[in-house]
């Protein structure tokens, strides 16, 4: 059997002598004046193959092929792309099933910009508990720059804003100025951002007790055991006296100065405050003056500087309403701290009493100065001696020994516009979340106090918790309950670097020593956090002493004519 055969018709194959493909005069008559356009990707139909060029090359015209392909209108073919019709495009109707949603605003309401309004309040005089703060006048053996306060009953006026409801409030930032207004004739001569600041570090140096001046009573260990059911009323202590007295004020100082126990001298609260100024948000501003390879840290006399901040470093800062302005909330933590440190103190038995007086108390007065103690230390740092004004508040006894104390508070003015936690539900089971909180919205403040403690050589650090008995009601507190740290180990639980502390005070002195004698200011601007040292004239602030003077001299008079 043999195969049928099939018959073939082989096609007709033009030769091209001269390239590849068909020529010119055999190509189809369809494709005849229509260029060849890729329509993805994908496509490998560009060119013919040519097995003679490098694959790097081939690479590389590929890349520039297809960056011309992409370039512009040039290289595409207008047959292949999309066009607009019109007549099909009006055949096509979309048609919406969804239910309409009703607008509440319809049914009555107001819209959420129209219940925001403007209201007023003030704090006028005799106000509960409001500290009373008579900044820098003359009283005692402190001379010009003593700054009183009690714990008593007095407050600022304020104006507020009411805060609408509708839409979540966004973070604003705020333009806090500067706490000193920089005048023509100061000239910046040096100018360093604060997280450069971080990056410092030094030993830290040993500390020599120089002097003992004041009283330390005893801590009330009732204290230890205050819950949310168990809360003792914060009072008001009245016949008490506080003292802020700045370093050029300071008789001990003074004395220590003529002795030339050291080259640089200040007070804890304002080298705490440098130590901690990475951590600041709020301006602030330091004079320094050099004489003869002298430093001396000091403080204007009409600053803020002693009062207490609130929420600074909050991601929400407090709202300008009537009862937590910033200054307000301010005023009210700096009393209920005075009135903490005094009320979980023993009245049995006496405080004892150091080799020195309160060098700052007045004898005619008729309030007792606070139950605290001024230690003034000297600390050895590289070639410099350092001399610092520190407080203890008092003596706490554990195992049979008397440990020395410091003691601070945090308030709760208002969890829901602060960003907090309710302190009621937490601070019973869950006291290392409220202090959490509270590290995250007053970072600054605790730095703050930590140093100070350690500065002042404490044992202890005495940390209560005060809270407010309503929250529209900023006179009247209760204290919820109390806790001690190590001063050392709290720096840690809280990152602060004791050696970044002391590096930051020994580059400031060895910068302003490297400077001619004269005042300079250190200040941190409240918009930037950058710090600038500027050289002043040396009658600067001058006048407002004598501001302070002429209003001394004024109440004095009319007190005799009474």
């Amino acid at each position: 059997m043999t195969a049928k055969s099939v018959p073939f018709s082989p096609p007709v194959v033009h030769h091209n002598k001269d390239s590849w493909g068909p020529t010119s005069e055999n190509l189809p008559q369809q494709f005849v004046d229509v260029p060849y356009a890729p329509f993805g990707k994908g496509d490998r139909l560009g060119r013919a193959a040519d097995f003679t060029m490098s694959s790097y090359y081939s690479a590389k015209q590929k890349y520039r092929r297809d960056r011309e392909n992409r370039a512009g209108d040039d290289f595409k073919n207008e047959e292949f792309q999309y066009k607009y019709d019109a007549v099909e495009d009006s055949s096509f109707h979309l048609v919406d099933t969804a239910k309409a949603k009703t607008s509440r605003f319809n049914q009555g309401f107001k819209k959420p910009w129209q219940t925001r309004g403007r209201g007023r309040g003030a704090w006028g005089k005799g106000g509960r508990g409001q500290g009373q703060q008579d900044q820098f006048g003359k009283g005692g053996k402190g001379g010009r720059g003593n700054q009183q306060a009690k714990g008593g009953k007095n407050g600022k006026g304020g104006r507020g804003r009411g805060r609408g409801w509708g839409r979540r409030d966004r973070v604003q930032r705020v333009d806090r100025g500067s706490s000193v207004k920089v005048a023509a004739d100061w000239k910046c001569v040096e100018e360093f951002d604060l997280a450069q600041l971080t990056k410092l570090s030094t030993k830290v140096p040993e500390a020599t007790d120089l002097l003992w001046a004041g009283e330390l009573g005893t801590y009330n260990d009732a204290y230890d055991r205050l819950s949310t059911r168990a809360d003792k009323p914060l009072q008001r202590c009245e016949n008490r006296e506080f003292y802020y007295v700045t370093t050029t004020d300071d008789p001990a100082i003074e004395k220590l100065a003529e002795e030339q126990a050291g080259t640089v001298y200040g007070t804890d609260a304002i080298f705490s405050l440098l130590m901690a100024s990475p951590r600041s948000v709020y301006p602030w501003d330091v004079i320094v003056q050099k004489l003869d390879g002298t430093l001396v840290f000091d403080k204007r006399d009409t600053a803020a500087f002693d009062f207490l901040t609130v929420s600074e470093t909050s991601h929400e800062p407090p709202p300008a309403d009537e009862i937590n302005t910033p200054e307000k909330l301010s005023i009210e933590a700096t009393m209920i701290n005075q009135n903490f440190s005094q009320q979980i103190l023993k009245t049995d038995p006496a405080p004892e009493k150091m080799a020195l007086p309160n060098p700052f108390a007045d004898a005619e007065s008729e309030s007792k100065p606070a139950s605290m103690a001024y230690r003034y230390r000297k600390f050895a740092l590289g070639e410099h001696t350092i001399v610092a004004r520190t407080e203890l508040h008092g003596l706490v006894e554990k195992r049979g020994e008397k440990h020395k104390m410091t003691a601070y508070c945090l308030n709760e003015w208002d969890s829901k516009l602060s960003g907090g936690v309710e302190w009621r539900q937490k601070i019973d089971s869950q006291r290392g979340a409220v202090l959490a909180t509270e590290l995250k919205n007053n970072s600054c403040k605790l730095a703050r106090w930590t140093a100070q403690s350690i500065l002042a050589g404490a044992e202890q650090m005495k940390l209560g918790y005060v809270s407010r008995v309503a929250r529209t009601n900023p006179y009247d507190h209760v204290v919820l309950a109390t806790q001690f740290y190590k001063p050392r180990e709290f720096a840690t639980q809280i990152t602060l670097n004791v050696n970044n502390m002391w590096g930051i005070i020994k580059m400031l002195v060895d910068l302003l020593l490297s400077y001619d004698d004269g005042k300079y200011v250190i200040a941190r601007d409240g918009a930037k956090p950058i710090v600038r040292i500027y050289a002043v004239p040396n009658n600067t602030f001058d006048d407002e002493s004598d501001e302070d003077d002429v209003e001394l001299q004024n109440e004095n008079d009319s007190d005799e004519s009474d």
